[in-house]
């Protein structure tokens, strides 16, 4: 009873706002304001703000609220799990199943180096003098730090 004077309250000193608002030729503002005004009276009228209330002072709501952030939190909680075990239930029962089979992954076979690979490997090319400068001056920025 007292949430829906206090809507009708508000929704009046809103409508009286827009009167003065548009007795100053602001007649954009005044729409504006005359719209906000009137939603607490349509909230009132629509039953609205019976049911906010009747849920905001009934414990059973408010227990209700709490089995769903438990709900919530449960969820949550065996998703990270499940995210931080690796991979769904099947692909840890696969795994395990292999384990248990003593199954041991193929060798791998020699990497193929191409059709012109011979033997021997090839020669590398002799490093230039002007590669050992390369690195003088990140040298100089390691020194510089202690590093």
């Amino acid at each position: 009873m007292i949430a829906e004077t206090v809507c009708s309250a508000v929704s009046v000193a809103g409508l009286g706002i827009a009167a003065v608002t548009a007795y100053r030729k602001r007649f954009l503002a005044a729409a504006r304001t005359a719209a906000y005004a009137l939603v607490p009276l349509g909230l009132v009228m629509t039953g609205a703000v019976g049911w906010v209330v009747d849920t905001a002072f009934s414990p059973t709501a408010w227990a209700g609220f709490g089995v769903l952030g438990v709900a919530w939190l449960t969820f949550m909680g065996t998703r990270a799990v499940e995210r931080r075990s690796g991979g769904t239930r099947k692909e840890r029962k696969a795994a395990a199943k292999a384990a248990r089979s003593g199954a041991v992954a193929p060798a791998a076979s020699a990497p193929s180096l191409g059709p012109s690979a011979g033997a021997t490997p090839a020669a590398r090319p002799a490093p230039k003098a002007g590669a050992a400068d390369d690195f003088s001056d990140i040298e100089a920025i390691l020194k510089k730090h202690g590093i």
